[in-house]
Formats: C-alpha cells, structure tokens, sequence
C-alpha cells in the first residue's frame, strides 16, 4: 500500500521527499474540503478523490514538460472543471519545525468568530485560532491532512520593520504536540517568502489548492 498523504507531508517536514524520478503520485483526499496538487522536486503529489486513471491520461495528454505537467494551466483547468472546485494562486509551500517556550511577541488573542481573517481561515482550516500584535495578525489552524498551518498579515503602515519575521516566528512557538507548521506563500509575494525565511520556514514544493464551493 502506497504513503497517504498524511505520511508524505510528514516525512518532507522531515526532510523526507518523494523520488525525483519524473513521476507523479496520486492519494486519496483526506477531507472532504482538500484536493489539490503538491510538486516537489521531479515528483508531483495529486490528492483527489477523482479516478487516478483520469490523472495519469490528462497528464500524458499535454504537450509539455514531464516534470512540469501537474502545475500546467491545462492540467489545472481540467482539474477544476472536473471537480467543481476553484483555486486563488500557485503558493510556495513551507514548513519550519516548533519552538519551546512562549513567543517574544506581545501577542492578544482574538476570539470573535465574526473577524474577518477569522471567518476567512474557518473556509480552509479547522480549529482556527488568531493572534494580534501591534500592526499585524497571525492565524493558525488545521488544513491539509491535518497539518498546522501558519497565515500572516501586516498593515501597510508598519512593513519593513520586521513584524511579519516575529508573527510567523511565534507561530513556532504556539503550534500545539511539537508539530511542525506549514505555511503557503503566493509565489509573487515576495516580501511575505522572506518574512518567512527569516522566520526560519524552508521552502519544499509547489502547492496549487482547490477549494470546495462555498456552501
């Protein structure tokens, strides 16, 4: 029996990656609301509880790198338009192991269900929680196969002195059982990809997620 996906972002968070052989791995969806894809180096990841055939034909169809052909527009398109689903961007995707102890970041948590940022992570994550600090916001919750995710969101006003390093930072630091936790960074978003480099958060693939219509 092959790796569930569970199993595979565990053991990248390890260091562990798949073959860098060309090929591409198809895993069932481990919820309902997560399907997508996941490239690594030379190795593709599909969760979806579509056919595997179905991956392994429309692949071999496009007329394009191998090794680029689940992160192709076509692929992606063909992939949308047989589940339902949409998706926002193609993210970097990152992990960074936990800290001990409580962040050095004065941080207050927030508790309305109604806050904006709150009501934005409940459509991809469960047990969200939020943090603010001065100037910025940080979001933790569970989303794919159950990984903790980290978000971050810094005002204008208050950019380049390092704030978003210390939320995605503390993020280590508040991420329950010692778990690793992972993030996703539009791949445009540059000052976001070195906030969280700094932060220590090493990239390890290529993620494109497809959400579920909004009920």
């Amino acid at each position: 029996m092959g790796q569930t996906l569970t199993e595979i972002l565990d053991a990248a968070a390890a260091g562990r990656f798949p073959p860098p052989d060309g090929g591409t791995t198809v895993v069932p969806q481990e919820h309902g609301r997560d399907a997508g894809v996941i490239a690594f180096t030379a190795h593709s990841v599909v969760f979806t509880d579509e056919d595997p055939d179905w991956v392994g034909s429309t692949l071999a169809a496009l007329d394009c790198d191998a090794l680029a052909a689940t992160m192709n527009p076509r692929f992606l398109a063909a992939l949308l338009d047989r589940t339902g689903r949409s998706t926002d961007t193609i993210d970097l995707l990152t992990v960074a192991g936990p800290l001990s102890g409580e962040p050095p970041l004065e941080l207050r948590e927030l508790a309305d269900p109604d806050h904006p940022r709150v009501r934005r992570a409940l459509r991809r994550r469960d047990d969200v929680r939020v943090w603010s600090a001065d100037g910025g916001v940080l979001v933790l919750g569970r989303g794919v196969a159950g990984r903790w995710e980290a978000a971050i969101e810094v005002d204008e006003d208050v950019r380049e002195r390092g704030l978003g390093r210390q939320l995605a930072r503390a993020a280590r630091h508040l991420v329950p059982d010692g778990q690793p936790v992972w993030s996703q960074q539009a791949t445009g978003n540059a000052r976001s990809i070195r906030a969280f480099q700094a932060a220590g958060y090493r990239p390890v693939g290529a993620e494109a997620l497809m959400l579920a219509p909004a009920p």
